[in-house]
């Protein structure tokens, strides 16, 4: 399968722009000159999982249940639960990038993509750019794929235990049946930028427009807000120690 791409290069420029605005402690050499060095279209090879799967989870809860206090202390009970919790899970194509040269993480931020636009593949949708072979099979990416069905399984098995101030996954076992793949290239606009002699690297889904990537910060100013927040702290409470010297 191929999803065609939706957003051309001037939207990938944009959106970097975007990303930026608002930003605290923003490096301002790096707002106002950045230097783009690339801007790339690129088909990600992904590896999309479809699976049933089946899961027990033991989890521990806490609950406030009472507070009171004395001449002395405050006083917090908390109480523990065991909770059980067990069921099967339908996942269709889960999404597996199948190329070193990108990031797994980078990849996973940018998603969703939705499958439904996708299309048999055909040569034409490639045109003007680069298409990447994947070099992480399909049996290599299995075990990524079994990591993210598991975690969500989770999460979804958590998500019911309602009404807690805390709780805790003490034990989990999965199982994963019917298993199912297929082979996808998805749409992602690359930019990398040099700063300092350092390459930073931001993506935008090339579908929905997602954009992701770490923007340089400038330590000093970060510090300096900070100090200036403790100086005010400091000279309100001097300011409240002399008021109530006064009184």
């Amino acid at each position: 399968l191929v999803m065609p791409c939706k957003l051309d290069k001037e939207a990938a420029k944009q959106a970097f722009k975007k990303h930026m605005t608002g930003k605290k402690f923003v490096a301002k050499a790096f707002k106002d000159d950045n230097k783009i060095d690339e801007v790339k279209g690129v088909y990600v090879p992904h590896w999309l999982f479809s699976c049933q799967a089946e899961g027990q989870v033991s989890f521990m809860a806490e609950k406030t249940t009472r507070r009171w206090s004395d001449a002395n202390n405050n006083y917090t009970e908390i109480s523990e639960f065991d909770r059980y919790r067990s069921g099967n899970m339908i996942f269709d194509n889960v999404p597996v990038d199948g190329s070193t040269k990108m990031p797994d993480d980078l990849m996973e931020s940018i998603e969703p993509f939705n499958l439904n636009e996708a299309v048999p593949f055909n040569t034409a949708y490639l045109a003007g750019y680069l298409a990447d072979k994947y070099d992480v099979d399909v049996n290599q990416s299995m075990g990524r794929a079994n990591e993210r069905i598991q975690a969500s399984a989770l999460d979804a098995f958590e998500d019911t235990v309602e009404g807690y101030n805390a709780v805790t996954p003490m034990q989990a076992a999965m199982q994963v049946a019917n298993g199912s793949y297929k082979y996808a290239l998805y749409p992602v606009w690359i930019l990398n930028v040099k700063w300092k002699g350092q390459n930073h690297t931001f993506a935008m889904n090339g579908q929905t427009g997602k954009f992701v990537g770490n923007i340089p910060t400038e330590e000093k100013k970060a510090k300096l807000i900070g100090g200036l927040g403790g100086a005010a702290v400091g000279a309100l409470i001097y300011i409240i120690i002399n008021i109530i010297s006064s009184l």
